[in-house]
This record gives structure tokens, sequence and C-alpha cells, in this order.
């Protein structure tokens, strides 16, 4: 029976959608990376002749494109899918493992490099994806000595732009302080609500020296 002859909760494609890839067996899964069968031949029992001639699923993984045109029905296309998409797996498998952000050390610590031994206040945004891991560090704003623009809609754009849901912020103070200024806490302040507002998730910030750190307490204490 061709895949499109399925009765439609039961065709590969869907039950993905609607369940997840884990629902899938490997000759379900493989047949959408193939896209169609050939003369007389569904996609998945194609897939599933594919799995055979190589032997298993990991041989098929680690097998070039022209072996996979030894079997009939597999063109240069769908052989190049399907070398083009273990090859993926094996690049994301090789990539070093993003830092992760647990606490207000951990922002203070992804900024430092681009905040050490800096003459003017730099400000820069930690972006996160949900779990913490960093997507991106970016420096919204460089000021004078002793102040920096903190733009609240120009730090939320770029969280949003850089496809972050979570981010932190930190900025020098090249004299050496590290006590918050009224200024810092009431940016601080501001990137709460923004982020509430827009479904984002507003980590610390944090003042960061060449020694030390220190976060901007929030909510501020009540006698300040």
């Amino acid at each position: 029976m061709r895949v499109k002859d399925m009765p439609l909760a039961d065709q590969p494609r869907e039950r993905l959608l609607a369940s997840g890839a884990a629902a899938l067996a490997d000759r379900e899964l493989l047949a959408l990376l193939l896209g169609s069968g050939s003369r007389g031949v569904s996609a998945v029992e194609l897939a599933s002749q594919l799995i055979a001639h190589c032997g298993d699923l990991g041989e098929l993984a680690r097998s070039e494109a022209h072996r996979l045109l030894a079997v009939p029905g597999v063109g240069p296309a769908k052989a190049a899918r399907v070398a083009a998409a273990f090859h993926l797996v094996r690049r994301a498998q090789a990539e070093p493992e993003r830092s992760r952000i647990t606490c207000s050390a951990d922002i203070a610590s992804a900024a430092a490099p681009l905040l050490h031994g800096q003459p003017r206040e730099r400000l820069v945004v930690v972006v996160c994806d949900g779990r913490g891991g960093v997507l991106r560090l970016a420096v919204v704003t460089e000021g004078g000595s002793d102040h920096t623009p903190a733009p609240v809609r120009d730090i939320v754009t770029t969280v949003l732009l850089s496809g972050g849901a979570a981010f932190g912020l930190a900025h020098n103070h090249p004299s050496g302080s590290l006590v918050p200024s009224p200024a810092d806490v009431e940016v601080t302040a501001r990137l709460h609500e923004a982020a509430d507002t827009v479904g984002l998730r507003f980590l610390d910030h944090v003042i960061v020296t060449d020694t030390a750190w220190r976060r901007v307490p929030w909510p501020p204490p009540e006698n300040a």
C-alpha cells in the first residue's frame, strides 16, 4: 500500500506531528527523509530495503551517498538527502556542549571576557535557551567611564531575534566599584517588567569588575 493511500492518521508524517518522532519505527522515519517510494514500492518499503542493504541503521548512518544508489528506486536526490541528514547528526554530536547559566555567577563568568580591562562601561546581554544554554553574548551598548545607556527595548529585541527564551545582563564599572547605581536598579526593574510582558525569563543583572562581581539586588531592599 502506498503511504498516501493509508488512513491519514496512520501516515508517518501525520503520526510524527501528532505524537513525536519517538512514535515512529526506523523505517518510517527514513521514509520521511526519502519523501517517496518508487514504482510499485512505497516509501516505507523502500526505507526497509535501504536499511537491509546496509545491514542495520548504524551502518546506514555511516554510509556515503554513492553506496545508497545501489538500491533500486534510490536515486541521487534520495541518497543525498539521507546522507546529508546523518551527517548533520554527526556534526551536532561533535559540537562542544554549550555553557549553561544556572546562577548569577555563571552570568558574570560568561560576560567577563567582554568586560574585563575595558576603560568604558559596557552592557552585555547573555541570551539563553529554555534550559539555560548560552545562545549568544552581545555587547548592547558602550558608554563613558561611569555610565552607559541601557535601552530596554534594544535588549529585549536582541534576545528575541537571537531565538532566546531567557537572558541575563552584565555591565562593568571601570572604577572598580561594585555598588549598584540608582540607574542600575531602575533598569533591572524595567527589564523584569519587559521580560514578563513578552514571555521571556529575566535571569539577573550583575556588575562585573576585573576582580569581582555583584548582582544588582531585586527586589531592592526595603530601606534602599
